[in-house]
């Protein structure tokens, strides 16, 4: 990526340990997770004064999360407080008048208690009780107040079976795409976009089709158009996006010239002329910020050098664009300028996850998240200067644990290239003691490690161990050809890139015992750790979550079915030998190292098939091998608080036994 500044090295050293501090604080544990809170979706008041954001926490009792719609002043001038009550509460969008704030939640009824339909819902600023706007069928799940105020653009499902899905005796499918991972098996629904009328309620259907499904409604300016985007379900999985305009009154939608694949985040441009988006120009690209002219004309990328944008803002003249993206194992704020095609950073070191910019106010306010905290709300200028943190959601948690420093560390692979990874150390780390390692895998293979707040491996720190995190080659946030560098060889050089980096990072940290690793990942490093384990005995134990094992077997059962074909130059017909050559089951008679296998059972990205072969073929070879199914997991394998929580007993109880070597390490329970 171009830069018009030097990105600032990031600073490791500004959390000391308990040893150093002469501290109690004590180390983080998977019990934690149930004390964390984190926030996202922030928008500024029309006047520029408040935030409105969403909190997520954990009920324990209840084994959910819940998120409410919390306030804070944008100046941090006061602590922040919650605005909507126990129940559920997402999406808040201020009124364009500032009066009140409307927000989706899906509550229960008063009379019978039964849980209704998400709705949208309005609360006065002056205060008393939410009053209902929307009243649709099938509910609401995501919206827009139109710029005067008076609509509101909706996204809603029509159609079904009388009952809903759970109805169904038996599905017909005549269209191969009837399954997505976190949503199962389709139902004959699809979702279309409504257009509201906030003091009636009454709701005019405003797109339609049985093969499409419609999303993120955006006003124009003048409040007389609507662009969105459609899925095609009738296409190919990573060929169906289209980018459409319909006038507000229902006239026929317009198809924009636009990239078929991965489009999110639309935004008008200040003069309703042009709308930024983010989209991939082929199902092997990778994704970028373009523009298309709302009038006719051909879409363009707005600049080569920009890769795996977040989100994209306007400024208000529509000269730059703001945006948020990977880029080396962070997510900084950036202005890119439009003319020039040069991305100056303006927030560095964080992991920005929402970001909204307010042009009239000269603010932007941004979610974000460092190794040292979960997600706060933040404000600052439009030059990212003057920031003010209106959260701390985290302060008591973080005030009793000891969270270790994420120290970056370069070197060199076998083939000269340069790869990064991060390192953290064992709290109450001491010189002249050896530690166990554990080297995290992240998955994609285009995700990334860095600076974001990570559970896991701080979890693994407060047990005493050293933690290695390595962005190998098919890593996001290092440029297009760096991420496409995995291609026809997912097992090849990312492998070399992994084992010199455990090398490199034994000779660094002399402390660290080689004879005591362990490796764990999931879905990609769920692959890649078994991949490891068939090529290599220098891990003492492995932990595999949600990884492919048999490309052959998984190609026609995952709902991104025969998705690969980018990957491998062709399908599964045209390539088999390289497909099975890169089929860890391959090599289980080579496996020799004790490997756990985590899966959820409800996984459509790579089926729980896929994690029985694998359990199946070392216990079949004699290898120590444990099976731990998850039920109604899908491949995040964590929706469910107490099993989030589980997932990392399991991890620990496992390299407890076979890398530190505690024989009486005991498996975890259910509450």
């Amino acid at each position: 990526m171009r830069l018009s500044t030097c990105i600032v090295g990031f600073i490791a050293t500004i959390a000391l340990s308990a040893a150093a501090a002469g501290t109690s604080r004590r180390g983080v544990t998977p019990d934690d997770f149930y004390a964390l809170a984190s926030a996202a979706d922030p928008h500024l008041s029309p006047d520029g004064k408040l935030v409105a954001f969403t909190v997520a926490s954990i009920d324990r009792k209840l084994n959910r999360k819940v998120t409410q719609i919390w306030m804070a002043p944008a100046d941090a001038s006061r602590p922040p407080w919650p605005f909507t009550d126990e129940e559920n509460a997402s999406s808040p969008r201020w009124r364009p008048d500032g009066k009140s704030l409307a927000f989706v939640s899906a509550r229960h009824d008063a009379r019978t208690g039964a849980m209704q339909r998400p709705q949208v819902w309005l609360l006065s600023m002056s205060g008393g009780e939410a009053r209902r706007l929307t009243d649709i069928k099938n509910g609401v799940t995501a919206f827009q107040w139109s710029p005067d105020g008076k609509r509101l653009a909706c996204v809603a499902k029509t159609g079904g079976s009388e009952g809903g899905k759970e109805a169904i005796e038996f599905r017909d499918y005549t269209n191969p795409e009837y399954k997505f991972d976190g949503k199962g098996y389709f139902d004959d629904r699809r979702d279309h976009i409504f257009v509201v009328d906030a003091a009636t309620g009454s709701a005019r259907q405003l797109t339609s089709g049985e093969q499409r499904n419609d999303s993120n409604p955006q006003w124009s300016p003048d409040g007389k158009r609507i662009a969105y985007l459609s899925e095609r379900t009738d296409k190919p999985l990573l060929r169906n996006g289209e980018l459409d305009v319909i006038s507000a009154e229902g006239e026929a939608s317009v198809r924009l010239s636009a990239p078929e694949s991965s489009l999110s985040g639309l935004r008008w441009s200040p003069d309703g002329r042009s709308l930024a988006y983010i989209g991939a120009a082929d199902e092997v690209a990778i994704p970028k910020i373009w523009i298309s002219p709302v009038n006719g004309g051909k879409c363009r990328v707005a600049s080569e050098a920009v890769t795996y944008p977040n989100e994209v803002e306007w400024n208000r003249d529509g000269s730059a664009l703001f945006f948020s993206g990977a880029f080396r194992g962070a997510h900084p704020i950036f202005r890119l300028n439009l003319a020039n095609g040069i991305a100056t950073p303006l927030v560095q070191d964080i992991a920005a996850t929402s970001l909204e910019v307010d042009a009239e106010n000269g603010k932007m306010v941004y979610s974000a998240a460092d190794y040292r905290h979960p997600a706060d709300v933040f404000v600052a200028d439009l030059e990212g200067r003057n920031s003010r943190q209106a959260t701390h959601l985290n302060d008591k948690l973080l005030a009793e644990v000891d969270v270790q420093p994420v120290e970056r560390f370069e070197f060199r692979a076998a083939d000269g290239l340069d790869i990064e990874g991060f390192f953290v150390k064992p709290v109450g780390w001491q010189p002249r003691k050896t530690y166990p390692m554990i080297l995290m895998l992240h998955g994609g293979p285009n995700g990334m490690w860095g600076v974001n707040w990570n559970l896991e491996s701080q979890a693994y720190a407060g047990r005493g161990w050293a933690v290695l995190m390595i962005n190998m080659r098919g890593s996001s946030g290092y440029g297009e050809a760096f991420q496409r560098a995995v291609d026809k060889e997912w097992g090849g050089k990312a492998y070399g890139d992994l084992m010199t980096g455990v090398d490199a990072a034994i000779k660094k940290y002399p402390w660290v015992d080689g004879s005591r690793l362990g490796v764990t990942g999931q879905s990609f490093g769920g692959f890649m750790t078994d991949w490891i384990v068939g090529q290599t005995t220098r891990f003492k134990g492995a932990v595999t979550l949600s990884g492919i094992s048999d490309f052959i077997s998984v190609e026609g059962t995952r709902d991104a079915f025969y998705g690969h074909s980018r990957d491998f130059g062709g399908d599964l017909w045209e390539n088999f030998d390289l497909y099975w050559k890169y089929s860890p089951i391959r090599n289980a008679p080579k496996v020799k190292t004790p490997t756990l296998v985590l899966h959820g059972d409800n996984d459509q990205r790579v089926p729980l098939g896929q994690g029985e072969e694998f359990f199946r073929a070392l216990y079949h070879f004699g290898v120590p091998a444990e099976l731990v199914i998850f039920p109604r997991e899908p491949h995040s394998l964590r929706v469910e608080p107490k099993h989030a929580v589980a997932v990392l007993e399991w991890q620990i109880y496992w390299f407890e036994r076979y890398v530190a070597g505690n024989v009486e390490a005991r498996k975890p329970q259910p509450e």
